[in-house]
């Protein structure tokens, strides 16, 4: 773990047996007592995730609500103050920057939370279409801290830590200054998971300490500190995008099956909306399906996708899912074969397993709204 960055709860990862990976230039745990295991406690109690490699960049100034406006493809002008949007930064071609969370604190005082993958990329994306907007912008990654307490008793356990009334904080708002345990935090009401629960904002000098004092107050609740890779499965059962995965520079939103957040007939302009908007009007050409396997194996990413024996795409994301024991999957398929029920063949190593197109949700989400 040479020459890569370590999060504020470095130490208590390998307090609680995290086995250490290096993942976007971080340390950060993939497991401790085991995926399934912690999948199973964020399905069912509750489970926590050190998620401080993710980015955050302020966006401060008069014209901040124009410049998100025109930086993402969702409708940034009917949040409420402290409320919170999911939505996508676009390449002129409609190709995907990124997948990102903005919150809005004000008119002029937003956060914008970006994949740690792609942090120096954005927000050379960010600053770079700045130009002819009133506003100020700033990499605060380096400075703060991100946990995310995930999962059915999140609440019952972060209640105990602070004199914020969290059934004030609804599904996809946000509240800043929130005493936690000692500390000063923004928490906010958004997860990863599918399942109900919190991320929690705080200094690096608080961090360690917040850990420490939410497993105190979840061990007879069955918190588990989680990893990650039941991130990823628990992500992908309810189909919910990877950057890297289900969405990149040649994946729109759209052929993500994300239209539903790309808001083409508002009246404002963004990057890459005439590109989106001749991408719906000619028709997709072909888009990320879910699927379930007829046979055995484990479909990994870049697995070419068969109809026939003619390769007509590729799994973004496979796994036995923890949740439903299911061999399922999602896959960019052409737009012939993404029918619900079209018969199509997986190429697992030197094998080719048969499958069929499902829905891409495979475990029901069970957010509080």
């Amino acid at each position: 773990m040479e020459n890569v960055k370590k999060t504020p709860m470095y130490e208590l990862h390998k307090k609680y047996g995290g086995k250490m990976i290096e993942f976007c230039g971080w340390a950060l745990p993939v497991q401790y007592e085991g995926i399934n295991a912690e999948h199973e406690a964020v399905r069912t109690n509750a489970g926590m995730f050190d998620v401080s490699h993710m980015g955050e960049v302020e966006v401060k100034g008069k014209g901040a609500t124009d410049f998100i406006q025109n930086l993402v493809a969702n409708d940034v002008k009917v949040l409420e103050d402290n409320q919170a949007l999911y939505t996508h930064m676009c390449y002129p071609d409609g190709g995907t920057v990124d997948d990102l969370l903005v919150y809005k604190y004000t008119n002029d005082d937003y956060l914008l939370v970006i994949n740690a993958s792609n942090v120096e990329k954005d927000y050379s994306w960010m600053v770079e279409n700045t130009k002819g907007f009133d506003v100020e912008t700033k990499n605060i990654s380096d400075d703060i801290a991100e946990i995310a307490l995930q999962g059915p008793k999140a609440q019952e356990i972060l209640q105990k830590l602070t004199d914020t009334n969290l059934d004030e904080v609804k599904f996809f708002y946000c509240k800043k200054d929130v005493n936690i345990a000692g500390a000063n935090c923004m928490i906010s009401r958004t997860g990863y998971t599918g399942e109900d629960g919190f991320e929690i904002y705080t200094s690096n000098d608080s961090a360690a300490d917040v850990w420490e004092k939410i497993m105190e107050a979840g061990k007879d609740e069955g918190l588990k500190p989680a990893g990650l890779g039941c991130r990823d499965t628990l992500r992908f059962e309810v189909a919910l995008p990877l950057y890297g995965q289900e969405l990149d520079k040649d994946i729109s939103p759209l052929e993500a099956g994300l239209g539903f957040f790309v808001k083409l007939d508002i009246e404002d302009d963004f990057i890459g909306k005439d590109a989106l908007k001749k991408q719906k009007a000619d028709g997709l050409t072909r888009k990320i399906v879910g699927f379930e396997l007829k046979g055995k194996g484990i479909p990994r990413h870049g697995y070419d996708v068969l109809s026939n024996g003619e390769k007509i795409g590729f799994v973004t994301t496979g796994y036995q899912s923890p949740s439903t024991g299911r061999l399922v999957g999602l896959a960019m398929v052409d737009i012939a074969h993404a029918e619900l029920g079209s018969e199509i063949e997986i190429q697992i190593r030197k094998k080719v397993v048969p499958a069929e197109v499902v829905k891409k949700r495979f475990y029901n989400k069970s957010y509080k709204k």
